[in-house]
């Protein structure tokens, strides 16, 4: 037993200096953080080539299955489709504004709070220096919907693109419903999965009430307001009748601008059929008209792939010493509970 706790012990100290160090190497990135933050480069944009990534699996697949003779067949057929091609451009030189169409892809996966949007903003203005009307944007949207002000300042950035009149595809693999849709019906071109969720075209607000059990324990809550409606209803406070009408005739506003923005850009659809607050899987979507046609993503961009330039647009947040620090911080503290884990939990013989 002795041994094991001298063990323990000397453990335990090395743990304790190595937090220590931690510390002190935490303080100086702060304080050289704090002195780097004039820095006006807040992020990076990104640039993926789709046609590239495809080209390499392509010829990886090829280096792994194909034999030798039929791996320098398909060499030499490209080698002469190239010699060709170089051959017609020779003998009719493309005119400069003949340029192969270019689709910038972004993608946007919403939380209830619609985090991406900062991110996203940037995405679509770094787009818009470069897209034109020949080209196309495709937003592979992701989001089971949120707050109505966060998707709408998310619906406003892909509105630019439309005021640019660049065509806009939208595509759903997994579920864009409440204000995931509000961002959906935007599209130009609206895309599903056929088991992709889309709808839900309605609005939603609950609480809980602890006014009795406040009460039950003689406890009093006051809410102090100015303004007939400046709080309909309330967690701790009573909540009246006319509080919760005023409250529902909130929603219901909201509601109608909800479907008055549907009904502006998908003109196609029954409005009031769909806007009960239902979801639908892509199949059914496809029949009522709240999208255009069944297909995933990879397969429209691998088929656009064919005659387009296809590239894959990111803004990455750049990182401050500080944050880079609380990164090591996290993961060094990791690897110390880890190790101290480990030395109590392994098997051990101890000595009587």
């Amino acid at each position: 037993m002795s041994e094991f706790l001298s063990d323990y012990g000397l453990f335990l100290a090395k743990s304790v200096t190595i937090v220590i160090a931690i510390l002190v190497v935490v303080i100086g990135i702060i304080a050289a953080s704090a002195r780097s933050r004039k820095d006006p480069k807040h992020g990076d944009i990104l640039v993926e080539h789709y046609n590239d990534e495809l080209e390499e699996m392509k010829e990886i697949l090829e280096e792994s299955i194909l034999d030798k003779d039929e791996l320098k067949a398909i060499h030499k057929a490209e080698k002469q489709k190239a010699k060709e091609e170089k051959k017609e451009r020779k003998k009719n030189p493309p005119k400069e504004e003949e340029r192969s169409k270019r689709i910038f892809v972004l993608d946007f996966d919403g939380d209830i709070k619609a985090s991406e949007v900062e991110p996203f903003r940037q995405e679509i203005s770094a787009v818009l220096m470069m897209a034109e009307e020949k080209d196309e944007v495709v937003i592979r949207l992701e989001s089971p919907g949120g707050m109505v002000h966060e998707y709408g300042l998310a619906s406003s950035q892909i509105e630019r693109i439309k005021r640019k009149q660049i065509p806009l595809t939208i595509c759903v693999d997994r579920v864009a419903a409440s204000g995931g849709y509000m961002m959906a019906c935007l599209a130009d071109k609206l895309l599903a999965a056929p088991f992709a969720i889309v709808g839900s075209i309605g609005v939603i607000a609950q609480l809980p009430n602890f006014h009795r059990l406040l009460k039950k324990n003689d406890i009093d809550y006051e809410v102090l307001t100015a303004g007939e409606y400046k709080r309909t209803l309330t967690m701790f406070g009573e909540n009246t009748d006319k509080g919760r009408e005023k409250f529902v005739e909130e929603l219901e506003e909201t509601h109608q601008l909800f479907k008055n923005f549907v009904h502006e850009y998908r003109e196609q659809v029954d409005i009031d059929k769909v806007s009960t607050g239902e979801i639908w899987f892509g199949k059914q979507a496809l029949e009522i008209n709240l999208i255009d046609e069944l297909v995933t993503s990879d397969q429209y961009l691998m088929d656009a792939s064919e005659e387009a330039d296809i590239f894959i647009i990111r803004y990455e947040e750049k990182k401050t010493l500080q944050d880079k620090l609380s990164d090591l911080a996290v993961k060094s503290s990791d690897k110390v509970l880890l190790r101290w884990w480990t030395r109590l939990t392994q098997p051990k013989t101890w000595s009587q």
